[in-house]
C-alpha cells in the first residue's frame, strides 16, 4: 500500500532543491528562448500559419537537452553526497522513493513547459490559432517529456556522476527520438518511435495509443528504476541469478507492453481536438471501412514532397494527418504507405511509375521567385481496380477523394449517370460544325471517379429504368423530336439535372451556342467551296417552350441577369469585374442566397456564375418550386438587345457598357423543380452553363486570387454540382463529406502590417507605369507635331512631303524605340527597387514580431527566479542578529 504522506515529502524535497540554485533556471530559460527560437522561425513566417508546427518538428531534439538536464541530479547526487544511504534507510519503500522523485521531475517539466505557453499568447497575438490543435500539441508535448524523464532518471541511477548522467541520459532517450530512422520501412519499429507517435498529437488528435505508447515507456523505465535501486538488497551470492531473473522480467514487461501497443493501435480510437474536427473520419468512411473484405484489402501509397511551399503546407498536413487516421481505423482492410520523396530521387521514379508525376509549383520568399517541384499524389489500388490521385491541390477535398477513390477500388455497385447528347458536347467528341475534335469536359472526369457514365442520345425514346440521373447542358438545342423524347423522359418522374444558359461563354464555341443562335451547319462550309446541309431547327426556336410548359416554370432565353455586389464582396478585382459576373453567397446581403431546406446547398458558401438567366414559377402552378441559388438585390435583368452586338468577326459579341437599370428583386439563378405525386417531376433546372466549366473545375483544385497579395477565392460550384447529381440519385454519403473544410488561420496581425507596405508597392507600381505611359505620350506626341509641322509646310511640293515624312517617321520611331527601353528599363528598375523596399519592411515587420516572440518566454522564469532568490536572501537573514550583520 503506498503511503501518500512520504511520496509527497520526497517530492517536496526533491523540488525544492531543483529550484533553491541558478542551475535549475538557466536550464528552463535555455529551454524556453530555444523553443521560440524553432516555433517562429522564418519558416514560420513563410508557411504563414498560426501553429506550432515549427516547433512540433524540433521538440524532439529539445527534449534531448531539457530531459537529461533535469534528471541528471536525481539519483547521481544522492550517490555523490552520500545520501542515498540515508534516504533508504527513512521508513519508505523503494516504490515510494521512486515515484516521489519522478513526480518532482515531472512538475519541474512541466513548470518549463507551462512558461513555453507565452509562445501560445504570442500566437494569439498575431493570428487566430486553433485552441484544440494548441492543446492536444501540448498534452503531447508533456506525455513525450514525461515518458523520457523516466529515461532520464534510469541513466542518472546508473552513476554517481552528474555529467555523465547528462551525457548516458541524452543517449538513452535519442533511441526512442531516432529509432524510426533505422528502419522506416517497419510498421512495428515505426510505432516504437517517439517522433511517430508524437505526430497525431500536433495536428490536435489524442490516439487512445499514443497516450498508451507514452505510458508504456514511463512504466517500463520506471521498472529499471526500481530495479536498479532495489540491487542494494542482493547479496553477493544472489547478484548473477537476480540479474538474469529481473532481465528475463523486463523482456517479458516489454513485449506484454509492446503486444497491448499494437492491439490500441489497430483499435485506432482516437479524439479530434481541432474546430472543424478535419481528422475525425466522416460516418461515410467508416462505413465504407467496415465492408472492405479483410482478404481482399486496399492499399494507399502516397508519395509527399517532405517540404512544400506555404500554400501546400496546409494540404500537405491534412493529406498527413488523414492518412494516419485511415490507417489506424482500416487495421488489416486499409494498408498505408507514405513516401517521403524528393525530386530526382529513386523514390520519385517509383512515383512516376504509378503516374504520379511531381508539379512545378512556383512561389516567392524573401522578395524572389523560386519554382520548386513538389509530390501531393497517391495511389488507391485493391485485387480489382486501381486508382491514381496525381496530386492533392490547394482545393482538393482530401477525404472525399480518398473516401470515394476507395469505393471505386473495392468494387461497390454504383449508379448510372446519363449525359444527354446536345450541341455542348459535354461528352466531347467529333464536332461536324467546326469539323474539329472537341475534348470531354472536366464534369464528365469527375462523375466517373463516382458514377458509371453514359453517353444517351435524344433521337430515340428514352430508357426511364437505364439511369439514375440524367444531365442535359444547353437541351435548348435539341430539334422538336428530340425535345419530345427528352420531355417525355422528364414527364415519366425521372430525376434530370438541366443546365440551360441565355449566353453561354465558356465550352467550346461559347455564344455560339446561345440559345438564340441557329444551329451550326453540318460540315463546315462543304467541300470545293459548297455550302453544307442547311442546319436542322431548334424546338420552339430555341425557347424550350415544350420542356417550360412541363415543368411550368419560366425562363427567357435571351435575359441575362446581373449584379453589382460583387464589386462589395470582392473588391481586389476593381473595374475588371463586370456585373454579368454574378457571385452566390449570403454576404451579398441576401441569406436566401443558398436555400437552407435543401441538402444540395446546404453547407455552401460562394459560386460563381457568368451572364447567366432566372427562372420563376408560373402563376397557379402546383409544381413545388424550391429556388437554390439567388443574387442580391443589387442586380437586374438584360434583354439580348441590350447585352449582345455584332462582332466585327461575324457573330455576337458582349456589349461592352450596356444601360442596367436595377430591380429589386433577387433573381433565382436555379430551382429545384418538384410535384407532389408519386413518379411526378424531379428535376434541378440551372439557368447557366458556364457554373459546370472546365475552369471552376481549375479554380476549385489550385484556388484564385486576382494579385500574388489578395485574399484566394474558393468557390462552391463543384461541389452544388455534385450535390446536385447526388441528391436527385438518392445517394447521400457523400454530401457531407464535401462540406467538411479546414478554416485557413493565417497570422491575421502580420498580415494586416504586410498589408499596408504591399498597398504602398502596388501603388508605387502602379505611379511607375503611369509615369512611363505618360512619357511614351510625350514621345507619341511630338512625333505627331513633326508629322504635322511637315504636312502644314506649303512652301513643300507633295514628293518632298512624302520624303520628309519617311525620313522623320524612321527617325522619331528610332528615337521612339530607344525611349521606349529607356523608359521600360527605368520602370522595371524602379518597381525592382520598391520591391525591394517592401522586402525589407515586411522583413522588419517578421524580425520584430520574432524578437518579441523570442524576448518574452523566458520573462516569466527569470522573475519567478529572482523572486525566489530574494525570498531565500529574506529568509536567512531574518533570523540573524542586527549586530551580526555586515553594514
Amino acid at each position: 500500500m503506498l503511503r501518500c504522506h512520504i511520496i509527497q515529502a520526497v517530492f517536496k524535497r526533491n523540488v525544492l532543491s531543483y529550484f533553491s540554485g541558478v542551475l535549475g533556471y538557466l536550464f528552463i530559460v535555455v529551454f524556453v528562448v530555444a523553443g521560440a527560437f524553432a516555433a517562429f522561425s522564418p519558416q514560420f513566417f513563410a508557411n504563414n500559419l498560426a501553429n506550432l508546427d515549427q516547433l512540433g518538428r524540433w521538440f524532439p531534439f529539445l527534449l534531448l537537452f531539457i530531459i537529461p538536464a533535469v534528471t541528471m541530479s536525481t539519483w547521481s547526487d544522492e550517490k555523490k553526497m552520500g545520501t542515498d544511504e540515508l534516504l533508504f534507510t527513512l521508513p519508505a519503500s523503494d516504490l515510494e522513493i521512486l515515484l516521489g522523485k519522478y513526480l518532482a521531475v515531472l512538475a519541474v517539466y512541466t513548470t518549463a513547459l507551462l512558461f513555453s505557453t507565452t509562445h501560445i499568447l504570442v500566437l494569439s497575438f498575431i493570428g487566430s490559432p486553433d485552441w484544440g490543435v494548441l492543446i492536444s500539441t501540448y498534452i503531447g508535448y508533456w506525455a513525450a517529456g514525461a515518458a523520457l524523464l523516466s529515461a532520464g532518471m534510469f541513466a542518472s541511477v546508473l552513476t554517481s556522476s552528474t555529467t555523465v548522467a547528462f551525457v548516458l541520459g541524452a543517449t538513452i532517450c535519442c533511441i526512442p527520438v531516432f529509432i524510426g530512422q533505422v528502419a522506416p520501412w517497419s510498421d512495428l519499429i515505426q510505432g516504437l518511435s517517439l517522433t511517430e507517435q508524437f505526430r497525431d498529437f500536433s495536428i490536435g488528435v489524442i490516439p487512445v495509443s499514443g497516450v498508451l505508447y507514452f505510458l508504456s515507456f514511463t512504466v517500463f523505465m520506471l521498472y529499471l528504476n526500481l530495479v536498479f535501486i532495489s540491487k542494494r538488497h542482493w547479496s553477493a551470492d544472489q547478484q548473477a541469478n537476480m540479474g538474469i531473473q529481473y532481465f528475463l522480467r523486463a523482456v517479458c514487461l516489454a513485449a506484454t507492453l509492446i503486444s497491448v501497443n499494437v492491439v490500441a493501435t489497430y483499435a485506432g480510437s482516437r479524439i479530434d481536438l481541432t474546430a472543424e474536427r478535419l481528422y475525425s473520419l466522416s460516418e461515410t468512411t467508416d462505413t465504407l471501412v467496415e465492408k472492405i473484405e479483410k482478404d481482399q484489402p486496399v492499399t494507399i501509397q502516397a508519395y509527399i514532397s517532405p517540404d512544400v511551399p506555404r500554400e501546400y503546407v496546409p494540404v500537405r498536413k491534412r493529406l498527413m494527418g488523414l492518412l494516419r487516421q485511415y490507417n489506424q481505423l482500416g487495421g488489416s482492410s486499409i494498408q498505408v504507405r507514405i513516401v517521403d520523396v524528393e525530386p530526382f530521387s529513386e523514390a520519385s521514379e517509383e512515383a512516376r511509375l504509378f503516374g504520379i508525376s511531381g508539379r512545378q509549383v512556383q512561389s516567392e520568399r524573401g522578395g524572389k521567385t523560386f519554382v520548386e517541384t513538389i509530390f501531393l499524389g497517391a495511389v488507391i489500388s485493391s485485387p480489382f481496380d486501381e486508382v491514381v490521385i496525381p496530386f492533392f491541390d490547394i482545393g482538393t477535398p482530401v477525404e472525399y477523394e480518398l473516401t470515394r477513390s476507395i469505393r471505386t477500388v473495392s468494387k461497390e455497385d454504383r449508379l448510372t449517370v446519363g449525359i444527354l447528347t446536345t450541341d455542348a458536347q459535354v461528352n466531347g467528341g467529333f464536332d461536324m460544325a467546326s469539323m474539329h475534335s472537341m475534348p470531354e469536359w472536366r464534369i464528365i472526369t469527375e462523375l466517373k471517379k463516382q458514377y458509371e457514365v453514359e453517353t444517351v442520345a435524344p433521337d430515340a425514346p428514352i430508357d426511364g429504368e437505364k439511369f439514375d440521373v440524367l444531365i442535359a447542358v444547353l437541351p435548348s438545342s435539341l430539334t422538336q423530336p428530340q425535345m419530345e423524347n427528352f420531355v417525355t423522359y422528364v414527364k415519366a418522374g425521372n430525376p434530370v439535372l438541366i443546365f440551360d444558359d441565355p449566353l453561354p461563354v465558356s465550352g467550346g464555341r461559347g455564344m455560339a451556342l446561345a440559345p438564340r443562335q441557329p444551329k451550326p451547319k453540318q460540315g463546315g462550309g462543304g467541300m470545293f467551296g459548297q455550302q453544307g446541309p442547311p442546319p436542322e431547327q431548334k424546338a420552339d426556336g430555341g425557347r424550350a417552350t415544350t420542356l417550360l410548359n412541363a415543368l411550368e416554370i419560366f425562363w427567357d432565353n435571351g435575359q441575362v441577369v446581373w449584379d453589382t455586389s460583387g464589386e462589395k464582396l470582392h473588391p481586389e478585382f476593381g473595374d475588371a469585374l463586370r456585373p454579368e459576373l454574378v457571385f452566390i453567397s449570403p454576404a451579398s446581403g441576401t441569406q436566401s442566397a443558398f436555400s437552407s431546406k435543401s441538402s444540395i446547398t446546404a453547407g455552401l458558401q460562394e459560386l460563381l456564375t457568368f451572364f447567366p438567366g432566372t427562372i420563376m414559377p408560373r402563376a397557379g402552378s402546383k409544381i413545388k418550386f424550391e429556388p437554390l441559388l439567388r443574387t442580391s438585390t443589387e442586380s437586374g435583368l438584360l434583354d439580348w438587345g441590350d447585352i449582345t452586338e455584332p462582332s466585327m468577326f461575324g457573330g455576337i459579341g458582349v456589349a461592352a457598357n450596356p444601360l442596367r437599370v436595377l430591380d429589386p428583386e433577387a433573381h433565382v439563378i436555379a430551382a429545384h423543380v418538384t410535384s407532389p405525386e408519386d413518379n411526378g417531376i424531379n428535376v434541378v433546372f440551372v439557368a447557366d452553363a458556364d457554373i459546370i466549366s472546365d475552369q471552376m473545375f481549375v479554380i476549385r483544385e489550385r484556388g484564385f486570387r486576382r494579385t500574388a497579395e489578395s485574399a484566394e477565392l474558393k468557390f462552391d460550384n463543384v461541389t452544388f454540382i455534385l450535390n446536385a447529381v447526388d441528391v436527385l440519385a438518392g445517394d447521400d454519403s457523400f454530401l457531407n463529406l464535401r462540406k467538411r473544410r479546414a478554416k485557413n488561420r493565417t497570422l491575421t496581425s502580420v498580415e494586416a502590417q504586410k498589408s499596408v507596405s504591399l498597398e504602398e508597392r502596388n501603388k508605387e507600381e502602379e505611379k511607375a507605369t503611369k509615369e512611363a505611359d505618360e512619357e511614351l505620350e510625350i514621345a507619341k506626341e511630338n512625333f505627331s507635331k513633326e508629322v504635322t509641322k511637315i504636312q502644314n509646310d506649303e512652301s513643300l511640293d507633295a514628293r518632298t512631303k512624302t520624303i520628309m515624312l519617311r525620313m522623320a517617321q524612321d527617325s522619331e520611331q528610332r528615337k521612339a524605340n530607344v525611349a521606349e527601353a529607356n523608359i521600360e528599363r527605368e520602370k522595371l528598375e524602379r518597381i525592382e527597387d520598391i520591391k525591394s523596399k517592401t522586402e525589407r519592411q515586411i522583413r522588419t515587420i517578421e524580425n520584430r514580431v520574432r524578437f518579441w516572440a523570442i524576448v518574452i518566454p523566458p520573462i516569466p522564469a527569470l522573475i519567478l527566479g529572482i523572486t525566489i532568490l530574494c525570498l531565500r536572501i529574506y529568509n536567512e537573514n531574518r533570523d540573524i542578529a542586527t549586530t551580526r550583520r555586515h553594514v
